[in-house]
């Protein structure tokens, strides 16, 4: 029988060109910030404590060593962004035997830069993109944004059957690094963070696919604004960390998940792997607490934050790729959290 639901028919991921090694980070960050900010090698810790090894960035290193304003933040981003969108939407197509006319519609992710008219459409001609194709952009999903990006496009999916429906998300977090943010919040940044993308195409009506969207769903937590966001200052964003996130997650992801799976008609039992944003060592094992699947489980996801940082809304997708090439089980839930503050979740269903 032919279902109704949409399935994957490719997953692609594409890192920019520089790489960032954590040492060469620690050492950058300790002369730019240790004789201006009195917390800082109390701080510096968090570069060895991250569980990052190495990540990419649209810009060499030299490049964050001089104060940037909009204006040069706007435009690494809109190029760096543009040649990831394509590298990772060309390598999805590939993967699905599909042409870029044979392209539906188009979901864009990314909360990382201001683009209007939006990146699908900088990207269109070079990509080949039908001049009637629909267009799709979010902003603001943040680190939740590879799930509920997936989520947007799924349904999209489903409500044109037979249609193709390209999701692309990029994210260039490192261009928020600011000389002048002399914060925790601006150090943890540093240690983080990571420029990446991925894309895939999805169908509904078809038997075709890598996994199927069983289900998807959010939750948002009230009076919890201030957890994960930007502020949009003179110079550029400014992160937001005003709450610790691991103890957050610990104490509430596991009861959010298992509501939507209740939701779902599903129980924790039925559940063969997690799938999660990887956003950080210590935000892992919170949620490998939290979710009672014990300590170590979560590997797919500690691999991709050692080689790639936190990406933002892309990692989800990195270790999605990294665990159906290791070969998925037959339902995966995938999770992410993001600013609202909202764990986004979608139930994946592997073909029989």
């Amino acid at each position: 029988m032919t279902s109704t639901r949409a399935r994957l028919l490719s997953l692609a991921t594409a890192v920019p060109p520089h790489v960032l090694r954590q040492t060469d980070v620690a050492e950058m960050a300790s002369t730019l910030f240790s004789e201006r900010y009195g917390e800082f090698d109390r701080l510096s810790r968090v570069f060895a404590t991250t569980g990052i090894h190495k990540r990419h960035s649209v810009q060499p290193i030299d490049w964050y060593m001089q104060a940037r304003g909009w204006p040069e933040r706007t435009a690494a981003y809109l190029r760096g962004a543009e040649d990831l969108f394509a590298e990772a939407a060309t390598k999805a197509l590939d993967e699905a035997e599909l042409l870029a006319r044979d392209v539906d519609a188009v979901v864009t992710v990314s909360s990382t830069g201001i683009a209007t008219p939006s990146l699908e459409a900088r990207v269109l001609q070079r990509l080949g993109l039908r001049h009637d194709v629909m267009r799709v952009p979010v902003f603001g999903l943040g680190c939740g944004g590879g799930v509920s990006g997936l989520a947007v496009a799924s349904r999209l999916a489903e409500s044109r059957p037979g249609s193709n429906v390209l999701f692309v998300t990029v994210e260039l977090c490192t261009l928020a690094f600011r000389l002048d943010k002399l914060t925790k919040a601006s150090i943890v940044a540093t240690a983080l963070f990571g420029d990446g993308a991925a894309a895939c195409i999805l169908r509904a009506g078809g038997d075709a696919g890598v996994v199927e969207v069983e289900a998807t769903g959010d939750h948002t937590w009230p009076d919890t604004l201030d957890i994960m966001g930007w502020d949009v200052e003179e110079a550029g964003f400014g992160v937001i960390f005003a709450r610790a996130i691991p103890p957050f997650a610990e104490a509430n992801v596991g009861p959010a998940v298992l509501g939507l799976l209740e939701r779902w008609q599903l129980g924790p039992e039925q559940v063969d792997r997690f799938i999660c944003h990887a956003g950080g060592t210590k935000v892992i094992t919170a949620l490998e607490r939290s979710l009672a699947i014990g300590q170590g489980a979560l590997d797919h996801e500690r691999a991709v934050l050692s080689q790639f940082g936190n990406m933002s809304a892309p990692t989800v997708l990195f270790v999605l790729d990294r665990a159906r090439k290791a070969g998925l089980p037959p339902r995966s839930v995938l999770t992410a959290m993001g600013p609202g503050f909202t764990a986004s979740c979608a139930s994946l269903r592997s073909p029989s």
